[in-house]
């Protein structure tokens, strides 16, 4: 019987680990070949980076074009794997540059670290000690990262909150921490480890979690851009009819959080795919970001469309991001760092401000399809590829399939196979 308790396998080399799940999955040799092609990233990089490692794992990385940004050109480095995302963010960058692109409005790079105190006998009393020590805390926690707060981080601010669980009351402490261009996972979770003693001794109570939140309400980001109506015009539709459509959409969006969930999500398509190529964490910015669209109680779009006075479409985007230039692996994966030096900026406020406005434009791009001619068509025509390296085409008949399959309208595995085949 095969079994994955296989005693000592972080310590087994490359090559052993590779051939114990080789034996235990039945790969092939030329399942291992792929394996241990690993592109850009070396096995000595990986293996640094996550543990476990057996390869690594390839994604397209592509860049959308068309964007202006408060005045300034970019390139925008995108690495996912679902097809017309790019082309989506590109158009809709390129609509809305006739009206001056994207302007942005972005907080400063502010966190929250969190620290958990219970079996407290006053929990107002605990709380009133630690606004009353609030500059100890500070220069406590400040003293751990001496580089922060030459860059002018560092713990600006400390806040206490008693709340209510299925375990009674807890006291939670928050350090406000400004963490440069750093995302700051990292140095927020020192800093709460090392001042978690003080704060038991303050309060008298006992320290449990020491960790960041990744809904980061105070490192916002806002971008916001104007479509003309004579640049939404399209063959069979009116801009004006478009607009209105468009509205249509994101009403729903703000009614149902069936739909919401759907909208925030193509959202996201491009905030994620901006996120990993430059190697910050997408998990903690997509956990933030819908965490935040239910702030105020109930699921909400994070985008807002509405008309002006000169009846064209306006469309913004608030949503907190917790990303960085610096720290994680934007300076260890190499493909990261390329990505940087494409988009370009300067700081970690800057690069949110590119994430807003991708966000903003992928959202918008959803919409003009799903309003007009449907998702699904152009889609559908960029995803025929794919069908056909599904249907078993190889080289240079991955094209010829996918144009077939494009002029009959017909984009399916079954339908691939069959031309394969000669029918």
């Amino acid at each position: 019987m095969k079994r994955s308790d296989i005693s000592g396998f972080k310590d087994f080399d490359h090559e052993e680990k590779v051939n114990k799940v080789k034996e235990f999955a039945s790969l092939t040799e030329e399942e291992v070949a792929l394996l241990q092609k690993t592109g850009s990233m070396d096995i000595e990089t990986a293996s640094r980076m996550i543990e476990n490692v057996i390869g690594t794992f390839e994604l397209p990385f592509g860049v959308a074009t068309n964007f202006l940004i408060d005045e300034k050109d970019y390139f925008i480095p995108m690495v996912l794997e679902e097809p017309s995302v790019v082309a989506a963010a590109s158009h809709a960058a390129k609509l809305a540059r006739p009206a001056g692109g994207f302007k942005t409005n972005c907080d400063g790079p502010v966190m929250i670290g969190q620290i958990q105190v219970i079996g407290l006998e006053d929990y107002e009393k605990a709380k009133k000690y630690v606004i009353e020590n609030k500059q100890e805390i500070i220069s406590m926690a400040n003293a751990k990262d001496p580089t922060l707060i030459r860059y002018g981080g560092g713990v600006k601010d400390v806040e206490a909150r008693i709340i209510e669980t299925p375990k009674g009351k807890m006291l939670i402490v928050h350090l406000i921490v400004n963490v440069s261009d750093a995302m700051g996972a990292n140095i927020i979770n020192t800093m709460t480890e090392h001042i978690s003693p003080y704060i038991e001794k303050l309060t008298g109570g006992s320290v449990r979690l020491k960790i960041v939140s990744n809904l980061a309400v105070y490192r916002l980001a806002r971008a916001k851009a104007v479509w003309t109506k004579e640049s939404l015009t399209k063959k069979g539709f009116d801009g004006e009819d478009i607009i209105e459509r468009i509205l249509d959409a994101y009403a729903f969006a703000c009614g149902d959080e069936y739909r919401c969930t759907t909208h925030n999500k193509g959202i996201m398509n491009g905030v994620d795919a901006v996120t990993i190529a430059t190697g910050n964490d997408f998990r903690a910015v997509e956990s933030g970001a819908h965490a935040y669209a239910s702030f105020k109680g109930n699921y909400k779009p994070l985008t807002h469309y509405e008309r002006d006075e000169n009846s064209n479409l306006v469309g913004t985007i608030e949503l907190p991001l917790a990303i960085g230039t610096v720290g994680g692996s934007t300076k260890s994966n190499n493909i990261a760092k390329i990505a940087l030096k494409i988009l370009g900026t300067k700081t970690s406020k800057e690069l949110a401000g590119v994430f807003a406005s991708v966000g903003l434009a992928q959202n918008f791009a959803a919409l003009r399809a799903l309003a007009t001619e449907g998702i699904q068509k152009g889609h559908m025509r960029l995803h025929a590829k794919n069908i056909a390296i599904t249907a078993g085409a190889k080289d240079d008949d991955v094209d010829l399939i996918a144009q077939k399959l494009i002029n009959e309208n017909n984009i399916s595995v079954d339908r691939a196979r069959k031309i394969l085949s000669g029918d």
